[in-house]
């Protein structure tokens, strides 16, 4: 059984390493030619467009709920409206374009397209629900602001960037920073993925029957965070355990959207009407999608479903999938201690960036 686990989980691992490292590639191009002071621009206005800006801007946005959050509040610190700061805040942790890239690896290309079609439609429709229904405040300005680094230093004018610069700049931050802050949580996907291929029979969710697993899924999903990469390999085993195609979907777009420490952070922003309303559309745009994905999918079988988890045998990788299964194995061991554990083994405590009387021996904002 044991065996059968760590295959289970080297061939998710196989599966999903060459689409992942294409989306990390794909998020540095992003990062370069969709900077953060260009989207502030564009989400200034609580209008129609402003939001449809928003929602565009976040589905390909590579940026994990992590990370997200304090972008959306700085955003929304900088001038952008609520409608906007939402929409963004909805649409950018349920997609981008390394999980995209995960769901064409193991599942197939209609729900490829579907997924982000759904993450922009429930984004826009939380936008369209703070502009009816949640009046816009001015934001007061702040001394400080509260999402900057606490060793940031004066804010310099940017320089131009040559071409190597910017090339390695993108390398660092989709191998180191990108991949670090989504580490954790991915590595959580793949061995969930192959526990429940392994562990859970498959006849388990066909007791549930459909709405039952729409509700556990709506009921672990919107205070638990798990980010859309790790989300992938999960939906596509429990589609194979039995999970309808338009469940799976709602997975995907529930778990990275809500959670917890999201709705404690961007309450303040937005207020508890504001956080009400995005949790409404994201549960009622994402059971509109489920829904119509199991019609397309089950009802009408215009569509096979496909999950290329069954696609390929256990002895069927070419040499350079392996290769790729490596790199990416070393990247998720690597995100993990750097962001999770090495702070536990420092021998030295770091002093807080805000202690005011005793002299800093060593500056660090992690």
């Amino acid at each position: 059984m044991a065996m059968n686990y760590f295959e289970a989980l080297w061939h998710t691992i196989l599966l999903s390493a060459p689409f992942l490292i294409l989306g990390l590639l794909i998020s540095d191009v992003i990062k370069q030619f969709i900077p953060m002071e260009k989207v502030k621009k564009w989400l200034g206005k609580a209008s129609f467009s402003s939001v449809v800006k928003a929602a565009i801007v976040g589905v390909p946005l590579p940026l994990c709920s992590c990370s997200v959050i304090p972008t959306a509040v700085t955003l929304r610190k900088s001038g952008a409206s609520k409608a906007s700061t939402s929409a963004f805040l909805i649409a950018t942790p349920e997609s981008g374009v390394d999980s995209i890239a995960m769901t064409y690896a193991l599942m197939d290309l209609p729900m490829t397209i579907i997924r982000p079609v759904a993450a922009f439609m429930s984004a826009f429709f939380a936008g369209m629900m703070q502009i009816i229904f949640n009046k816009e405040v001015p934001v007061e300005e702040t001394v400080e602001n509260e999402v900057k680094a606490c060793c940031s230093k004066n804010k310099e004018a940017p320089k131009k960037v040559t071409l190597p610069e910017a090339i390695k700049n993108s390398i660092k931050f989709g191998f180191g920073d990108l991949i670090n802050d989504i580490a954790l949580w991915f590595g959580f996907g793949l061995v969930a993925s192959a526990m429940i291929m392994v562990f859970i029979p498959s006849d388990f969710f066909m007791t549930l029957g459909t709405e039952g697993s729409r509700f556990l899924i709506l009921l672990v999903g919107i205070p638990v965070y798990i980010c859309a990469s790790a989300t992938t390999p999960i939906a596509a085993a429990l589609v194979l355990k039995g999970v309808s195609p338009g469940a799976a979907l709602l997975l995907l777009l529930v778990g990275p959207a809500t959670n917890i420490s999201n709705i404690l952070v961007i309450q303040k922003f937005i207020g508890r009407k504001g956080v009400f309303l995005n949790i409404f559309s994201v549960i009622f745009v994402g059971l509109f999608f489920s829904y119509l994905t199991d019609y397309l999918y089950v009802d009408t079988n215009n569509l096979n479903w496909v999950v290329n988890q069954a696609g390929h045998d256990h002895h069927g990788f070419a040499w350079w999938e392996k290769v790729f299964g490596v790199f990416l194995s070393i990247l998720i061991v690597k995100g993990i201690w750097k962001e999770n554990l090495s702070k536990y083994f420092k021998k030295k405590e770091v002093e807080s960036c805000h202690s005011t009387n005793q002299p800093i021996k060593e500056k660090s904002c992690h």
